[in-house]
């Protein structure tokens, strides 16, 4: 049965090292479009981080979708109608700041509109986050969060003061919330039904697919779940050892446009 859709992450996977679609990377999800398979792009982004790209890649046109927040958020690209749209509650929130606290870990959480800290010294990783995805950044107290959709929080430091936080962590957390490393730098904790898998099959059954009809296209830990749950997992040839264990297929590396590569190998011919 022929894939008809396929999901493909950003960092690492769409994008090459110096953050660029490639021309084959392009040509490919146009040859698709045309053929009528969707290309949906699926990030742990917001969905401002992503818009850019859309337009690049000339998804922002009728009956396309996107999946940001590793799955919290499943929406038209262009009438922004959301099929899915999972969030923390306040509560999970103040659970989640006071352990970050406690840890040492600087930490942020993140809605539709903007990236909210706690810290007062804004994490250096804070201020990435904001120009990598386009957002505002704002210093909220705790109480100041009670009336905010936060979609997911993220603990952000040094990789090692990160591991040393990671491994801390309670139990519990893992078992009320999905964890997920999408960096050496970022932990992202969303509710525990979010993750891109579920996300995906969710707007496949939507549009009237089988499993078998779909691909997944990434490379980091964040990607697992869609990569479990897709007919046909690709893993990137950068992508992590682990992952490749469970692809059904390795593509090139990001910076050999690897996307296209698989596109037009599996998915094309």
């Amino acid at each position: 049965m022929s894939i008809k859709l396929v999901a493909v992450d950003i960092d690492g996977t769409l994008l090459n090292n110096q953050k660029e679609i490639t021309p084959e990377v392009f040509s490919a999800v146009q040859d698709a479009k045309a053929a009528g398979v969707k290309i949906v792009i699926a990030t742990g982004r917001p969905i401002a981080g992503v818009q850019k790209l859309l337009e690049d890649l000339e998804l922002n046109q009728p009956d396309n979708y996107v999946v940001t927040f590793n799955g919290g958020l499943v929406q038209d690209t262009v009438t922004s109608q959301e099929l899915i749209k999972e969030t923390l509650t306040y509560d999970d929130y103040l659970d989640i700041e006071l352990l970050g606290r406690k840890l040492g870990v600087h930490m942020h959480a993140i809605t539709k509109d903007g990236i909210y800290t706690a810290n007062r010294n804004i994490g250096k990783y804070t201020v990435y986050e904001s120009n990598l995805v386009s957002m505002p950044i704002f210093y909220r107290t705790p109480e100041e969060m009670v009336n905010k959709e936060i979609v997911k929080c993220m603990y952000i430091d040094e990789p090692e003061i990160l591991d040393a936080a990671i491994a801390k962590l309670p139990p519990e957390l893992a078992e009320k919330y999905t964890l997920v490393k999408s960096a050496p730098f970022y932990l992202e904790i969303v509710k525990k039904t979010v993750n891109k898998g579920a996300a995906i099959l969710h707007l496949a059954e939507k549009l009237g697919l089988s499993k078998e009809q779909t691909m997944a296209i990434g490379d980091e830990e964040n990607d697992r779940a869609m990569l479990e749950a897709v007919g046909s997992p690709v893993v990137m040839e950068n992508g992590k050892e682990e992952l490749k264990k469970i692809a059904k297929y390795i593509t090139k590396s990001n910076d050999e446009s690897g996307v296209a590569h698989a596109i037009r190998e599996w998915v094309l011919k």
